[in-house]
Order: structure tokens, then sequence, then C-alpha cells
């Protein structure tokens, strides 16, 4: 038998499941001989070749027996009910894998429109940051508040929403310090805070606002 698998039945599959359909429904029965390939050919108005292939299909599945001189005479109901059947899973098969890949190719088109749209918001948001939040250089006075303390207890992120970045310190530079670095007198603090709290921080830092 050959393959009903393909995503659009050929012509001349149609038209053995139109004939096995006339079986079953008993306008072609048992022993009844058919109209020949030519007949055929001008009822569905193909060429006898395609007629002689949905004939073969026919026969192959036990519904119909093709014989020279005789033309096609209908063998089996039986036969063309379980072909009928099997034709209807298969395209229950196809409807189902023509369903799943469409879901694929959607599932495909989300995923790029979502990571087209992730990318984009993380640009949009490294620009926000760059906006709203300004890099400050703000020198540790000897009457600071903060000296001896730790930046742990100087508590920058709680009462500024900034971030030490750094700590200059007798030349030296030291990059992302731990929270239980001590600031001393004289330290450089760089320090990541929003622009509108800029006072806030110099506040906290030596308790006057910047000269």
């Amino acid at each position: 038998m050959e393959s009903l698998g393909a995503h659009v039945l050929a012509r001349y599959a149609t038209i053995a499941i139109d004939i096995a359909t006339r079986i079953v429904r008993g306008e072609y029965r048992e022993g009844q001989k058919v109209f020949g390939r030519s007949t055929l050919a001008g009822k569905y108005n193909v060429s006898p070749e395609t007629i002689r292939r949905a004939l073969t299909l026919l026969q192959d599945t036990g519904i119909v027996q093709v014989s020279p001189g005789v033309g096609v005479v209908v063998k089996s109901q039986k036969a063309a009910e379980a072909f009928l059947a099997e034709c209807g899973q298969r395209q229950v098969l196809r409807d189902m894998q023509d369903r799943l890949h469409r879901l694929l190719r959607e599932r495909d088109k989300v995923n790029a429109e979502i990571e087209k749209l992730m990318n984009e918001l993380l640009d949009y948001t490294f620009k926000m940051a760059g906006s709203l939040q300004r890099i400050e250089e703000i020198k540790v006075l000897p009457t600071s508040p903060l000296v001896g303390k730790s930046l742990a207890e100087a508590e920058f992120r709680a009462k500024t929403g900034s971030t030490v970045l750094s700590i200059y310190r007798s030349g030296e530079e030291i990059l992302s310090p731990r929270a239980d670095t001590v600031i001393q007198e004289g330290d450089a603090l760089i320090v990541l805070a929003p622009p509108e709290l800029k006072e806030q921080l110099h506040t906290l830092i030596n308790g006057t606002l910047p000269q």
C-alpha cells in the first residue's frame, strides 16, 4: 500500500477514498463491476494514469479486483471500511502534526520577540542607570563623622542609595572595598549616587554641604 502520509493527499488517493466510501455506503456492492478506467477518468476529470494508481491502491488493500478483460470488481466492503478507518487515523495524525508545526513556529517567533525585548530592556536599563546615577569623588575631612567607621556602619546605600566604588588612600586605590573597610581621614571616596541625593551624600560624609 502506498503511503498516505503526505501533507496533502495526492489526487489518486482522494479518488480511492471516494470509491471506498461509495462501497461502504452500498453504492457499489461486493461482486459488482465498477465502471471502467476510461469512464472513471471522465467522472473524476483526471488522466487514465491517475485512475490506474487509484485502482492499484484499492486492489493492494483488497477492496477491488482489477482483471484484464473483466474490469474492476468490488471485492470486500470490510476492506473498504478498514481502509477508510486507516485514512481517518492518518488524517488525525496529519492534523496533529500540522498543528504542532504551527505552534513550534509560533513559539520560535515569540522566543525571538522575547529575546529582542530583553535586549532592549537591558540597553534601556543601562542608559537609565547612567542618567539616574553619577560618580562623585568626595574627600573625607578631618571633621567627618565617618572617620573610624566601617563602610557598613556608614550605611551609604540605606541612607543615600549610593555605592562606594573605590577609595583613594595614600596614593593607592582600593577597588570595591569590603564592607568592613574603615574610613580614614583624607580618604577620597569614589561614590556612585543619584544626583538628587548629592547633598545628602556630602552631609553624610563630612557633615556639611559641598562648598
